[in-house]
């Protein structure tokens, strides 16, 4: 992976959706689920800086059959809204109350700069996951909450976890598209090399201060995976990759064992499945094993049909 392609790529998500804007529905009743994975950003470009329908209501009163709030962590280049268009009315529809924050964008900025998620030190991210967890913990009286991940929201809350004391308050952990392992990142840390030579301080002057992070052994990374492994005893783990995934490369790096841990490859069980790194999050073969890793004791069917990839590959 050269110079964060998930960063270059995910950044054009609202000039897409500019071109193509729909309205979305509000919320009534159930909500209708989309699986365009651009519909987020539609949303992000309809309300700039907003919640998408029936996320963030810190009124929801969590049920006995979920009791657990659920906590969306977008991937590098997202937000609240543009991650998550399929996967908070698939999981509101179901009863859950669900929540998405928007974490890691560039001090100083203004929309619509200020809708690129994930790009700070996965630390400063890792802390503002917990202050949000504590809030909704906090307005819902929930213990616990179960966190979804997608990308580097996959691989920043163990940074919460092992070293901000938040694995008390996490039942469920389940990541798509993760990367466990790291990722090549040698193009980005050149460029901070040079940047460092020339006498500026890298986080000031790239866009990506937490892309050099994910680099194979680099000092975060082996902080993730203190131990032996990125895996945080107590914690029911749901690793959800694909052979498509074209920006986690290889996308073995999220195959990691571990007690307590589901590994799912898509295509294992449907060929027609090709899913890359964006549909991921908005296939409707996702959303079943994002409900079935939930609540195990109930899983829905996992339909076999086809998913396209959201970036044509």
């Amino acid at each position: 992976m050269h110079v964060r392609s998930a960063v270059l790529r995910l950044l054009t998500l609202p000039t897409l959706a500019l071109l193509t804007l729909t309205a979305l529905p509000a919320v009534a009743g159930a909500q209708p689920v989309s699986h365009d994975f651009f519909d987020g950003a539609r949303a992000e470009v309809t309300n700039p800086g907003g919640s998408f329908p029936g996320s963030n209501d810190f009124g929801c009163s969590p049920s006995a059959d979920h009791p657990n709030p659920v906590v969306l962590v977008h991937g590098t280049g997202g937000n609240r809204q543009t991650n998550w268009a399929t996967m908070i009315p698939a999981l509101r529809n179901e009863g859950y109350c669900v929540f998405a924050l928007t974490y890691g964008t560039l001090p100083g900025t203004v929309w619509p700069v200020s809708g690129f998620g994930g790009l700070t030190r996965m630390e400063d991210s890792a802390d503002q996951l917990g202050s949000f967890i504590a809030r909704v913990r906090q307005e819902t009286g929930a213990a616990q909450v179960d966190l979804i991940g997608h990308s580097e929201g996959t691989l920043m809350p163990t940074y919460y976890l092992k070293y901000l004391g938040g694995a008390q308050y996490v039942d469920r952990y389940i990541s798509l598209a993760p990367y466990w392992k790291g990722q090549d990142q040698a193009a980005y840390l050149q460029l901070e090399a040079m940047a460092e030579a020339l006498g500026f301080d890298p986080d000031q002057v790239l866009p990506c201060p937490e892309c050099g992070q994910e680099n194979y052994g680099s000092p975060f990374m082996q902080k993730i995976n203190s131990g032996g492994s990125p895996y945080v005893p107590g914690i029911a783990y749901t690793n959800v990759m694909t052979r498509y995934d074209g920006i986690v490369e290889p996308w073995t790096d999220g195959f990691v064992p571990g007690p307590d841990t589901i590994n799912i490859v898509l295509q294992d069980t449907c060929a027609a499945d090709r899913s890359d790194h964006l549909s991921i999050v908005s296939s409707p073969r996702s959303v079943a094993v994002v409900l079935g890793a939930l609540d195990p004791a109930h899983p829905p069917p996992v339909p076999c049909v086809p998913v396209a990839p959201g970036l044509g590959l």
